[in-house]
């Protein structure tokens, strides 16, 4: 039997957390996180935090050695050769973590990959299923100022670093609306675990 692997995937603040947590405590089903692996890759002495501050400079460091990440962000947000370079350093690291870590579940057991950029990354192989979170443009462009504190041009320079929510709707197998109340939110997720139980 094929392990159920659900790739949790979706735009920049269009609610991938809250549906993450409503599967780990709501369904207690174990979230691993690419958010968290891209964090331990670039942990200070990391050969990729080493590899990143020889390309951009001790600049991008906080005092404490720690990757000043909005520095970082600033650089490969409007850049898109060096988006890639970046990407080509942590996503190996990464997809070596998910697979890692999975092995310590028994092999029955659900699993939820929380990645958002699953499809840019290239890793769908890893999941047997892909659920996409989705919202209005509005919604999101509101809720990512909001919760980052970014100017509007800000906001637009993340949204269009990933690929258009409209392409990864495409691709999905579930689409997940989170343009109305949580419950409505939470409602949807319940259908579709209680479904495949």
């Amino acid at each position: 039997m094929v392990r159920r692997i659900i790739g949790l995937t979706g735009g920049i603040a269009t609610g991938k957390s809250t549906v993450s947590e409503c599967l780990a405590t709501v369904h207690h089903l174990p979230v691993l996180d690419a958010d968290i692996y891209a964090r331990e890759a670039v942990e200070p002495d990391s050969p990729i935090l080493t590899a990143l501050t020889e390309r951009y400079g001790e600049n991008i460091l906080l005092p404490d050695g720690h990757l000043d990440r909005s520095k970082l962000g600033e650089i490969i947000f409007n850049n898109a050769n060096e988006k890639y370079w970046v990407e080509q350093q942590i996503h190996p690291f990464v997809r070596q973590r998910f697979q890692t870590v999975a092995e310590t579940y028994s092999p029955t057991q659900t699993l939820v990959y929380a990645i958002p950029l699953l499809f840019e990354a290239k890793l769908t192989s890893l999941v047997s299923e892909i659920w996409v979170v989705t919202c209005s443009p509005e919604q999101q462009l509101e809720r990512l100022m909001a919760r980052n504190h970014l100017t509007l041009a800000q906001a637009k320079a993340r949204i269009m670093s990933q690929m258009p929510l409209h392409e990864k709707i495409i691709r999905a197998d579930v689409v997940l609306d989170n343009s109305g109340s949580q419950a409505a939110l939470f409602s949807q997720i319940s259908l579709l675990i209680n479904s495949s139980e």
